[in-house]
């Protein structure tokens, strides 16, 4: 029986060295105290840094609210289509994040369809939408990629909601807001938590978004990877961005892990 729970875990684990741990081992091989040192003692690495952190905050706390808020009207709200909607959420799980990127650039980037009518009405020489190339276009473009994933795990948990408890409730006289908030956002949290933590990984990491928004002001650690690897030749000091960006990762979602099991969700 031993021999062959080896046999099964042997293939899973050499592939996982393969395409894993080998190449993070050759990442962490190109590093050095020195070259840790002077990424440290750069404003650049540090302004990249507090960057990535921003960005990943503000944008799982806007998916937090916004995901939150379009799940329960899918979910409680009766309105045509509303299947159709929960299943479209299935296919923009799959969509790469250039795409809505580039679809927001169609709408408002500098010659985009908003900027073209405000032009072609007032005569002026450029629109007033100038914001995909700031901060809060790249906050705006993560918001709206990565709401669905937390709508995903929300709409599964009200679908297991037992709507006795909220027709009690609202025979009792509890108005819409309190049930929210009392019987609903309960049976939400563990759901919020797991979405909000997913989301919160993907903005550290995210790369197609910052670069296709055309942001120059806007440096996040991958972006500061792809610099200093492309632009610079600089690859120790990739590497060592890389290996913090990893330990972040890693480490966010350990401290997941732990809150999560003493939560006991």
């Amino acid at each position: 029986m031993g021999r062959a729970r080896v046999v099964w875990t042997l293939p899973p684990v050499l592939v996982l060295g393969a395409l894993f741990l080998y190449p993070l081992y050759l990442v962490v091989r190109q590093t050095s105290f020195d070259a840790f040192g002077q990424v440290f003692a750069s404003g650049v690495f540090r302004d990249a840094l507090w960057t990535t952190v921003w960005l990943a905050v503000g944008a799982t706390a806007g998916c937090l609210v916004l995901g939150f808020l379009l799940a329960l009207v899918i979910a409680f709200v009766p309105f045509p289509g509303a299947k159709g909607v929960a299943k479209f959420i299935d296919v923009f799980l799959s969509f790469p994040s250039f795409l809505i990127t580039l679809a927001l650039l169609f709408l408002y980037g500098t010659v985009g369809v908003a900027n073209g009518a405000w032009t072609g009405v007032t005569g002026a020489a450029e629109g007033p939408f100038q914001f995909l190339t700031t901060p809060w276009g790249v906050l705006l473009a993560e918001i709206t990629y990565f709401t669905p994933f937390v709508m995903r795990p929300l709409l599964a948990a009200f679908s297991q909601l037992d709507t006795a408890q909220l027709e009690v409730a609202s025979s009792l006289g509890a108005r819409p807001a309190r049930i929210v908030r009392r019987v609903i956002l309960p049976e939400a949290l563990p759901a919020l938590a797991a979405g909000g933590s997913l989301v919160l990984v993907l903005c550290l990491n995210e790369f197609g978004i910052v670069l296709f928004t055309g942001a120059k002001g806007v440096t996040t650690l991958p972006m500061l990877v792809y610099s200093k690897a492309i632009l610079e030749s600089d690859y120790a000091g990739a590497c060592v961005v890389a290996v913090v960006n990893v330990l972040i990762s890693v480490g966010l979602y350990g401290l997941y892990r732990v809150v999560s099991r003493r939560a006991g969700a």
